[in-house]
């Protein structure tokens, strides 16, 4: 299949289904309207494994299916697309978490026309992030994400709304006016402004030194850090993700927790550390140590939690510690400015990628079990619920394997990243893996703690007893969905890493070649100093 047309196809189906939502469909036939956005969700899931096990190969390092088009050519913008293996698991988690939230939103019954329209918008920007090879094209797409959830949460969400849209839009926001100020720092300081928004040649002119200085390294990755560190969450720029997640619908937490948090890891991974190399490893320790507090600092805080929903929204924040702590775990000789023990730290990227995945899994499952419950007895009163397992026990039995994914349970998918990680993070400061791999024992504690008030226990105390009925067949398949999932990728998760590590790799060397030039600069310039201040 042509690579323009179907790397296209998979971003802008979405966008070409909402407009006939929208001009075509009758707002009161809201069936129709529910099964055309799913039908158009489920096309976009079958595109992008077409291009998954058709077109991509897994063996081939470099960026594949390059597509370039003249966009603003005063400008150097270009619409340039591709994928490796960095990016091709992302877009199927996005493809697939689209599709079974679309499922999930059955349960919306107010302005349903308004809410898929802008639902299969969203689903446009989140598969343009992970596609597009230009920097502008990824900024315009990560900003065209922005407002429709902002109105989802805002329209459809709880009774606080208004302040949890308000908090995501203005956090993002503020994260967005930083990464572009760092691009246009990329572009003017750059030898290559013939091509100065294209990802690909910034990152070569980066490993070979030529795009900015040291210390405008550390000053632009600063800024493109707390941008994506905000989306990811990392401690302390995380406080709108509780508000957003107990606010949201649940299609959309699930949306929220399975793909938008994602951004800010593969924000770091493609664009942060590729070309910012020298002040990546500059501020190296910096990130472990925020990837450690968040880990610890989430795990408390859900322990801490009577709302059913808040304590899984704090447990994204300690999970996605991990992806940051493996991301930076980047140890060098500092003599020699030589990346000591590469492996490892390859071991920490390889496990904080296979960790956005299994989250995007986990977590998904975790927030739609807990709509399934809300969507009954309308309440998340942790201390309130009680012996669900009994009166629901397929229920009872989907969300126990949903939560033990989230757990890190061997043989299931949290535990490869998070075990991958502590793993190698011991080779980078052992005190630091130590206090990480505590946050597991805390993460069993919060997790087999909440089972126990839910689902276990001798009787329900809350509202609405007699509302406890079955899951039906629609909530059965997508909890059964993500949790088979769950399962295939704890036992095989070759699957991923197959398609990850030689990308992964790649990358890896490129961001070690280009710090050893930023080193050997840093070196020269202090030599110099040195030899004016004796004269």
């Amino acid at each position: 299949m042509n690579p323009e047309f179907l790397l296209t196809a998979i971003i802008f189906a979405p966008s070409v289904g909402a407009l006939i939502l929208a001009l075509l469909f009758d707002s009161k036939n809201a069936e129709a309207m529910r099964l055309f956005a799913f039908a158009t969700t489920a096309v976009t899931f079958g595109l992008t494994l077409v291009l998954w096990l058709r077109e991509f190969q897994s063996d081939a390092p470099g960026m594949q299916l390059e597509v370039v088009k003249a966009w603003i050519p005063t400008w150097n913008v270009y619409y340039r697309l591709g994928v490796d293996g960095i990016s091709m698991p992302l877009v199927l988690l996005t493809s697939l978490i689209s599709m079974l939230s679309m499922a999930a939103s059955w349960s919306i019954t107010k302005h349903i026309k308004g809410y898929m329209v802008l639902f299969l918008l969203l689903e446009t920007g989140m598969m343009g992030v992970f596609l597009a090879l230009d920097f502008f094209l990824f900024y315009v797409f990560w900003e065209v994400m922005l407002l429709p959830m902002y109105f989802l949460i805002g329209v459809w969400g709880g009774p606080r709304k208004e302040y949890a849209a308000i908090k995501f839009f203005l956090y993002t926001l503020a994260g967005s006016v930083l990464m572009l100020v760092a691009m246009l720092m990329f572009y003017f300081n750059s030898d290559v402004q013939a091509d100065g928004f294209n990802l690909i040649r910034l990152a070569e002119a980066a490993t070979s030194g030529t795009l900015l200085s040291p210390s405008m390294q550390i000053t632009a990755f600063i800024m493109l850090f707390i941008g994506f560190a905000i989306k990811l969450p990392a401690f302390p720029v995380h406080t709108w993700l509780p508000d957003a997640h107990v606010e949201a619908p649940t299609p959309i937490s699930m949306i929220l927790a399975g793909v938008l948090l994602k951004m800010g890891g593969y924000g770091i991974i493609r664009i942060a550390f590729p070309l910012c190399p020298y002040g990546a490893q500059y501020l190296a320790y910096s990130m472990v140590a925020i990837g450690v507090i968040s880990i610890i600092y989430g795990a408390f805080a859900a322990l801490a939690q009577t709302d059913f929903k808040r304590l899984v929204a704090y447990s994204s924040v300690s999970h996605m510690g991990y992806v940051l702590l493996g991301l930076a775990v980047w140890k060098i000789n500092e003599q020699t400015g030589e990346t000591m023990n590469s492996e490892y730290w390859q071991m920490g990227l390889n496990g904080a990628m296979f960790q956005m995945i299994a989250h995007g899994i986990s977590s998904a499952g975790m927030f739609f079990m807990v709509g399934v419950i809300y969507d009954r007895v309308h309440h998340r009163d942790l201390n309130k619920f009680g012996g669900l397992m009994g009166k629901m026990p397929l229920y009872g039995g989907l969300s126990a394997g949903l939560f033990f994914a989230g757990l890190g349970l061997p043989g299931l998918c949290g535990f490869i990243g998070e075990v991958f990680v502590v793993l190698s993070t011991w080779s980078y400061n052992p005190a630091l893996a130590i206090v990480a791999a505590s946050g597991v024992i805390l993460t069993a504690g919060y997790i087999l703690w909440a089972m126990q008030r839910v689902y276990l226990g001798a009787e329900y105390k809350g509202p609405h007893p007699e509302d406890l009925t079955p899951m039906n067949m629609r909530e059965t398949a997508i909890a059964g969905t993500l949790l088979t999932l769950a399962v295939i990728l704890g036992v095989v998760p070759a699957i991923v890493f197959n398609v990850m590590t030689p990308s992964i790799s790649r990358m890896a060397k490129a961001t070690e070649a280009g710090y050893q030039v930023g080193y050997q600069q840093e070196a020269e310039k202090l030599k110099q100093d040195e030899m004016q201040a004796q004269r």
